[in-house]
């Protein structure tokens, strides 16, 4: 088993963690029911059409994967069903040799032909069926079961990817025989083989998990289960403080820190911190006019201060770092002294705006009103969403702040029916395919909402997949990210930075860089 290549930013993250988080090894102690707020709530329950923490955080506990990135281990893949796999010396077949008794939550047994058919429904969705991450299994030729504990992945070409494509955190697996009776039975109905069995979802509400005590993995979880309330961002605090939540697993802001870190029970308090690989993005539906004009995107990014906004952000939201698509630190990323070349990462930002007012004049929208679709999650789509607005306007921009909750926010971008978005990229780690798929053509990736058709940016992400020579790939990378620090389908606004307070009675729970990590709950438990 190889090292996920998150691993150089799991140790600039932990580096950062607060000594609070750190304690000596103990001895797990069963029981208890762990009590965590959830800031927004899932549009339905299915893993494979699902791009948002509102889904992972609640229910993946729910659900095994082939394999997984371990937040214990520093963000290594590891397996969860799979307990080994083999690549062949061509790189062209992985076989996975599966745990033996392992049963859905109904007591049906799960096999390979349960894993067979979950990956052929992310690659092939039938009709009717969300898979927005079909491009992550494109190399697929086949997927073989020759017998219930062994699953093979045929692919077409080497791919150096591949591993954390199957490692992605919505690769749920579920039920063959559910599917066959009903391919959308995972949107409204929960069968899964975790380590947590559901028990009840009050919309608006919470949702109930109890211990599955025939879980493969001898004696996990420890937890008896977990209840998620699903909570308004402003209720998080007074609920630690309050001691309704033992956590919350996304992120806090600086004030909320600081207000948890001062108060009277901060000694019970834990404090973990560090980089985050989220970033922040602009979305401009390039099938809608004027957006289509490259000279209208360039004007709108040229008026952003990112280098003075971002600072002024980190203090008051949980944004710090300025950068381009990948993110800053990671060893594929563009360094800053490059990206200050391009239109909109100048130092000069009055000298910025005069090039944006010049652009707007030439391509006749000097009067230009937009819209900006966005969330009602307050962090950091609000503060984020301001400043934009404000940074437009002094170009003269006319800005409609849309904000929308979370079932119709990811139903426009789906669908196509917005102008400018602001999305939340979120990766489980620094891995460029499942970063950059993001931003390939529409037509190469169902998630690429720009609907731009720019296939240079297809060929440049296909080939790095191909290449084994780090330097080759590297230079492919970075090729991709000049495009589109060109063109501007998309703008990079800022990254952001994971700030976790919990109980410190709450022992198990690793930080990493991702809140797309460590959300399976197995080895948490409760220290009292």
């Amino acid at each position: 088993m190889r090292m996920s290549k998150t691993a150089a930013g799991i140790a600039a993250a932990m580096a950062a963690v607060s000594l609070g988080g750190i304690a000596e090894a103990q001895t797990p102690k069963k029981g208890g029911t762990l009590q965590f707020a959830v800031t927004a709530e899932p549009p339905n329950y299915d893993c494979h059409a699902s791009q948002t923490f509102a889904l992972l955080h609640p229910v993946s506990p729910f659900y095994s994967f082939l394999v997984r990135y371990d937040a214990s281990q520093g963000g290594k893949i590891t397996g969860d069903l799979a307990k080994s796999w083999e690549i062949a010396p061509d790189g062209l077949t992985y076989t996975f040799k599966m745990h033996d008794n392992i049963k859905f939550h109904d007591g049906s047994p799960l096999t390979s032909e349960d894993v067979k058919v979950s990956f052929e429904r992310v690659q092939s969705p039938p009709p009717g069926v969300v898979s927005i991450r079909q491009s992550l299994m494109a190399d697929v030729t086949a997927i073989e079961t020759p017998d219930p504990a062994t699953i093979i992945f045929r692919i077409k070409q080497v791919n150096a990817s591949f591993l954390d494509n199957l490692a992605a955190p919505f690769h749920c697996i579920f039920s063959a025989a559910k599917l066959k009776e009903d391919p959308k039975f995972p949107q409204h109905n929960i069968l899964g083989s975790g380590a947590f069995q559901f028990v009840e979802y009050v919309k608006g509400s919470h949702l109930v998990a109890k211990r599955f005590d025939q879980y493969f993995k001898p004696g996990l979880p420890y937890l008896d289960g977990y209840k998620a309330f699903f909570v308004k961002s402003n209720a998080v605090v007074p609920g630690i403080l309050g001691g309704q939540f033992d956590g919350e697993w996304r992120g806090r802001t600086p004030s909320e820190r600081d207000q948890l870190m001062r108060s009277p029970m901060k000694d019970n308090l834990v404090l973990q911190e560090g980089p985050w690989a989220t970033n922040n993005i602009i979305i401009f539906n390039t099938q809608q006019k004027p957006f289509d004009d490259p000279r209208v995107r360039r004007a709108l990014s040229l008026t952003i201060d990112r280098w003075g906004g971002n600072d002024a952000l980190s203090k008051i939201t949980i944004v710090k770092a300025t950068g381009g698509f990948l993110r800053p630190g990671y060893e594929l990323a563009l360094p800053d002294e490059e990206l200050e070349k391009f239109p909109g990462y100048w130092r000069d930002i009055e000298k910025s705006r005069a090039e944006a007012r010049r652009l707007l004049k030439e391509a006749g929208q000097e009067n230009l009103k937009i819209k900006l679709h966005n969330r009602t999650l307050n962090e950091p789509y609000t503060p984020v969403g301001i400043f934009l607005i404000d940074q437009w306007r002094r170009i003269g921009v006319t800005v409609d702040h849309s904000q929308v909750e979370t079932t119709p926010y990811f139903g426009n971008l789906v669908d196509g029916k917005f102008d400018v978005g602001l999305y939340p990229l979120t990766v489980p780690a620094d891995e460029v395919t499942a970063q950059h798929q993001a931003y390939i053509s529409h037509a190469a990736s169902p998630n690429s909402y720009a609907r731009h058709n720019d296939t240079r940016l297809d060929k440049l992400w296909e080939q790095q997949q191909r290449t084994a020579d780090p330097a080759k790939r590297k230079e492919l990378v970075r090729e991709f990210e000049r495009i589109m620090l060109t063109e501007n389908y998309y703008l990079n606004i800022n990254w952001w930075q994971r700030i976790i307070v919990h109980h410190k009675k709450i022992k198990g729970w690793n930080f990493s860089p991702s809140h797309f990590q460590g959300n399976d709950l197995v080895g948490v438990w409760i220290d009292e």
